[in-house]
């Protein structure tokens, strides 16, 4: 009799338990009914306003949207995730810091698990794949936004150079890596300009398009080894840097919004998101911009991100509906349209109001186009866990060599330091 009363109770409690949702496995609500989803999000989105449109549509569900800069939000949730309390029920990881966050895989839901498949046909598929884990069976996140990278130029200085100004026309006579070299030469000559504002941005142009830089996935050091092609990027950008053909404006900083206002240097080689930089941050130079197509051999991706869900969340099915919704298509046209942020679902692409999109920044171009065209040849690539550490170090170099050090002492040292730092992390 007793053990038949232990097991009453048992069933009991557990019969709850499913009714209830008070088991391990089961998602809890609020006392109300009402799920609450925190969103953590950085840099510049309309998510925020999406969430309120969601939250119309579905009353039972409030979204904190949490915006912080790229760096901070990548360290707490890092720190968050290590510490298994305090992460939100919804992260965007930006792709260079994806690889930073697969040791910890089991902090995450495999998206598969909740439906993703289902949509994944509305993805490019480099972009979708780079999510995945090595075997294809875990997904970590569901694409936002992408960078593909195009080249802005200035029409001034290209007319003064006497190259053709004309987005197809420049694009059909700067095709190459060498060809590129040839209109800085031009652009120098003819104007005293750089071509281009710094030895990152030239560096960059071959890293971006490069299919596996740093590391391959079992985690080895690749730069040093013959044949790899970050030394023939670091060798470009050296080349570039002798001939004058580079500036010395770093990115980002008041010097460098000046010489955009006030013409001075003729290309930057970025992502689609800079547009919206230049809007906000070099206002003068309304009119004076256009864009085209990058040289094949330097079309790459720059930026982007992904929506992953934590384990820790107890709403897990909500948050996949919430992030898939915010990422769907038509949401994705909204968030090109109010934050510039450039879709990675092909079907945006043959919307109207993107076909028919017109920048008056740059003089009333379709620049959508251009990027949607360069959204087509980008590799998938494999950064690596610790991808930021020897990009760093590799720019520190390049800095060096602008400052009149050698370069070949400058590489061989900044491996060096790469290969120490590895050692002790």
């Amino acid at each position: 009799m007793k053990i038949k009363r232990i097991l009453a109770v048992l069933f009991v409690f557990c019969l709850s338990g499913f009714l209830f949702g008070c088991s391990d496995n089961e998602e809890s609500a609020s006392g109300d009914g009402k799920v609450t989803l925190d969103f953590w999000t950085f840099g510049a989105t309309n998510y925020e306003d999406l969430a309120k449109e969601y939250e119309k549509d579905h009353p039972n569900v409030k979204i904190k949207v949490k915006t912080s800069e790229l760096e901070d939000h990548h360290n707490s949730l890092f720190t968050s995730l290590s510490a298994g309390t305090g992460a939100p029920d919804i992260a965007m990881l930006e792709i260079d810091q994806l690889d930073r966050y697969r040791q910890a895989q089991d902090r995450f839901y495999n998206l598969y698990d909740l439906g993703a498949k289902d949509i994944e046909d509305k993805y490019l598929d480099w972009k979708w794949n780079t999510a995945e884990s090595k075997d294809g069976d875990f997904l970590f996140g569901i694409p936002t936004d992408i960078g593909p990278k195009a080249m802005y130029y200035n029409v001034g200085i290209f007319e003064k150079a006497g190259l053709p100004t004309d987005p197809d026309k420049v694009s059909e006579m700067i095709s190459t890596p060498e060809a590129f070299a040839d209109a800085a030469a031009k652009v120098l000559d003819k104007t005293g300009k750089p071509m281009v504002d710094s030895m990152e941005m030239a560096y960059r142009a071959h890293m971006d398009a490069l299919k596996v830089s740093y590391f391959d996935k079992e985690g080895n050091l690749l730069i040093d080894q013959p044949d790899n092609g970050v030394k023939e990027a670091y060798d470009y950008a050296v080349k570039m840097n002798k001939e004058g053909y580079v500036g010395e404006y770093e990115m980002w900083s008041p010097e460098w919004a000046n010489a955009l206002n006030k013409d001075g240097f003729a290309v930057e080689m970025g992502a689609a998101w800079l547009k919206g930089y230049m809007t906000e941050n070099a206002p003068d130079a309304k009119g004076k911009w256009r864009v085209t197509t990058l040289p094949k051999d330097f079309a790459g991706n720059w930026g982007g991100s992904y929506l992953a869900i934590p384990k820790e969340t107890k709403h897990s099915k909500e948050a996949f509906e919430f992030a898939k919704w915010v990422v769907s298509p038509e949401n994705q046209m909204k968030s090109f349209e109010d934050s510039g942020l450039f879709p990675s679902a092909p079907e945006v692409y043959e919307m109207d109001n993107f076909k028919n999109n017109k920048d008056e920044y740059f003089g009333g171009e379709n620049t959508a186009a251009y990027f949607a065209e360069a959204a087509k040849d980008i590799p998938q690539v494999y950064k690596g866990p610790k991808y930021a550490t020897v990009n760093s170090e590799i720019l520190t170099a390049m800095q060096n060599v602008q400052q009149g050090g050698d370069p070949e002492k400058e590489w061989k040292d900044a491996v060096k330091r790469i290969e120490d730092l590895l050692k002790r992390s």
